[in-house]
């Protein structure tokens, strides 16, 4: 009995540390490949950002590409999850609400995976695999979709679905990629909980008003 329960009890800890060593090395990779880029980044240096021996970004994760993938993935689902509110029978102010405070998260929660997010968008995508690129497009396909329900009904104003949707994007995941740039205008070293509130606040009134049925 008690050999069981000190099995048991070391099985714990053994895996405690294990997922308290990986998420130590994906925050470290998100830094290094938000600031490097992927070619530029070494996994010498993900291990010292970590505080970890070196041989364990391999143990953990096997390769850099391998890392890489997993700091995509670990954003991707938040991405994914940001648009479970869009339906075509949803309150559209709401929904659209909803989403926008679930994107300002992402760019609060995950600053560094964004960039790196950004980046393998900007660069065409080429470590993402076709069934995560697809799942993403599909997505957009179906936000867009609602947003032309909702206008085909009269609830918004007759405006481009496509373009309505980047701007949100646009607005919502600039507070993660030029963070240097709003910290130097607005002389804080880094944002608080105030500001992004404040900039949900007027992402959501600016897209509302625009909204708003002629």
């Amino acid at each position: 009995m008690r050999n069981r329960q000190y099995r048991q009890g070391t099985t714990w800890f053994m895996s405690t540390i294990r997922e308290r060593n990986k998420e130590l090395i994906l925050r470290a990779a998100s830094e290094e490949f938000a600031d490097k880029g992927f070619a530029a980044t070494k996994t010498s240096d993900i291990a010292a950002k970590a505080g970890l021996p070196k041989p364990n970004v391999y143990y953990y994760f096997k390769s850099k590409e391998n890392l890489y993938r997993e700091v995509l993935e670990s954003i991707i689902e938040p991405i994914l999850q940001a648009s479970t509110p869009f339906n075509a029978d949803g309150v559209p102010s709401e929904v659209l609400s909803g989403y926008i405070r679930s994107k300002i998260r992402i760019s609060r929660d995950l600053p560094f995976a964004s960039k790196v997010f950004a980046s393998e968008i900007m660069h065409g995508a080429p470590h993402l695999s076709p069934d995560l690129v697809d799942q993403l497009n599909g997505q957009a396909r179906h936000n867009i979709d609602c947003i032309q329900t909702w206008i085909d009904r009269g609830q918004i104003a007759p405006i481009d679905p496509n373009h309505l949707m980047f701007s949100i994007w646009a607005a919502t995941q600039t507070y993660a990629d030029f963070d240097w740039q709003i910290t130097a205008i607005t002389g804080k070293a880094k944002l608080d909980e105030s500001d992004y509130e404040a900039a949900a606040q007027t992402i959501i009134r600016l897209v509302l008003k625009g909204c708003e049925p002629d």
